[in-house]
Order: C-alpha cells, then structure tokens, then sequence
C-alpha cells in the first residue's frame, strides 16, 4: 500500500535516543487518510508521538468497510525504495501486481511480503468481483544499511505457523515469537504478530527484553497489560518487558509489533526510506522519468506522480515533528 498524501510530510525516524529504556504505556491515537476513492486507513505510525517499533516504521489499519457496492481498495503502480511492505488482512481480498511480474491474490491471514530493496513498483487493489467487507493493516519495516539495496522479491506465504494457548492463537507473521518462527525473510531482529483472543480470556505471551512493542487493536475488547485498546488505535509497550498479560472483554483481534530498537537514523518521504534528502530526490526523480523502479503491467489505470518535495532539508537531525 501506498502513502497517497499530496502533501507527504518528511519523517526522521530511528535511533536509539528515542527509545525508552524501561516498560511504558504511550496509547497512540490514529490519522485518519484518505487512500483512494473509497477507502480511509487510520495510520498509527509515523506518530507524532512514536516514529519506530523496532524496524516497523509505518502502520495503517483500515475497515471494517462495507464495499459491496463500491471499488474497494484501488491504489494505482506506485514505487517503493528501502523498506519491506507487509500486508495483512481479517476480512476481504488484495490483488498484488509488481514490476517482478507477480500477480497474486492475498487472503486473509495470509502473507504478502515485498521487499523493495533498490526499487520495485506495484499496485493494490479490490479484485472484481471482491467480497462484501474490507478489513486489514498494511505495515512497512524499514530495511538496515546492510540490506537497503538488496534485490527486490515477493513473496506470498498462505500458511503460516501459529502459538497457542488457551483462549489465544498467535499466528507468527514475521521474526520469532515463543520459538516459532515466520518463513517471511527478515533482515533485522522483529516480530510480527496477529493475536485472536476468546471472550473472557486471559493469557500472558513471552517477550524479548531487549525489544520494544506495540500492541494494535484490531477488533473487539481488549486489555493490554491493563490498558484498555479500543479498535484502530494502538498501545506503545517500550523495552525491558519479559512478558505481556492479555485479557478479551469480547472476541478480539490484536497485532504484535516489535523488534530490536532500530540504531540508524533513517529519512521517510512518500513512498521511499532512504539515509539522505539527496538519495529521496533522486529518486523521486527515477520515478518521475526513468525506468529504475520498473512498470506494473494489468491495472486499469495511470500510475501515481510523485508529490512535491518539501522545502526542508531531508536529513536526519533529529526527530521531527
């Protein structure tokens, strides 16, 4: 999925500078976007209280949306540089199309994963006909210096391992949890996580001191370490915990994020992560008139044109806000 704003704003994001040390609870309130025609996405991270957990570095959740009688989710060939897109669903189908050639239908709790690496393009939409609700997150995860370059792939993992215990299922997405790991290829230490909890429910999930979380509702009622979340908003964990209590008022969906805290100061501009304004307006202009990030052959319409620059400079001095 794209970042579609006309005005895309920069971030300078990562560093360990803005990571606490010690168990906190930070409750993130949501942007609301508009992302095409008929779709609106609540966008958690970049948060002007939080940029990073771990290597994830951007975080929309959309739905449930009734689109029976409408498009659905239509985001035209778009680039992407620098960053892995991680897209997840409860409810509903996405076309991927890519400038690989891969064509794929992603289902939910399935994993689509692309690597961008250099430069890759794609496009997202409904398929036609598409079921009647639309329901699901679409993340980045920020790729480290030894791995921005790499070549891009993609890769589409139907059936992934799950951690289970009573009143909990855990289906592991991406990097490790409890032992179980996800065939997703990752490049820095990172967890991902969808969590299903039965009504009345209690459970405690192992965690990694050195990592920090998040925890992001995505339906129903749930507590997080005693904080209530409601749906579309998300509960920053920091570091230092061994394990996280969970208890579901309701049926309740989660997702886990979390990771080694990212050391590299990174730069993020529309669709691109990059280390320095002059590599982000290089390749704003690669999109704009080279062939560097390929062409998406099949959807049924023009490509987006990149957004102007921001008069700023775009390098990493410092958490912008």
């Amino acid at each position: 999925m794209s970042n579609l704003d006309r005005q895309a704003a920069l971030s300078v994001c990562g560093g360990r500078g803005f990571v606490p040390g010690e168990p906190v609870h930070e409750l993130l309130s949501p942007r609301h976007v508009r992302l095409g025609e008929s779709t609106r996405v609540r966008r958690l991270l970049p948060n002007l209280g939080r940029r990073m957990v771990g290597g994830w570095a951007f975080v929309d959740h959309y739905g449930p949306d009734d689109i029976a009688d409408e498009p659905g989710m239509q985001v035209p060939p778009h680039p992407h540089m620098g960053l892995q897109t991680v897209s997840w669903l409860h409810e509903g189908e996405v076309l991927h199309r890519d400038s690989l050639g891969s064509l794929r239908t992603v289902r939910p709790r399935e994993l689509g994963l692309m690597t961008s690496g250099r430069a890759i393009s794609h496009s997202e939409e409904s398929p036609r006909p598409h079921a009647r609700y639309l329901h699901g997150a679409q993340l980045w995860v920020a790729l480290p210096e030894a791995h921005r370059n790499v070549e891009p792939r993609f890769e589409h993992h139907p059936d992934l391992p799950v951690v289970t215990a009573p009143g909990l299922t855990a289906t592991v997405i991406l990097g490790e949890l409890d032992g179980v790991l996800s065939p997703g290829t990752a490049y820095t230490p990172i967890v991902g996580a969808d969590l299903t909890l039965a009504q009345g429910s209690t459970a405690s999930l192992p965690l990694h001191p050195d990592f920090e979380y998040a925890v992001l509702s995505m339906s129903g009622e749930a507590h997080v370490d005693g904080v209530p979340v409601l749906p579309g908003s998300m509960l920053y964990l920091g570091c230092g915990r061994t394990e996280l209590p969970l208890r579901a008022g309701s049926d309740a969906g989660l997702m886990l994020l979390g990771g080694e805290p990212f050391e590299e100061e990174i730069v993020m501009w529309w669709n691109f992560i990059g280390r320095t304004g002059e590599e982000i307006a290089q390749a704003r202009e690669a999109w704009m008139t080279g062939d560097r990030f390929g062409s998406v052959h099949g959807y049924d319409g023009a490509r987006l044109r990149a957004p102007d620059l921001p008069p700023v400079p775009l390098k990493p001095r410092g958490r912008v806000r």
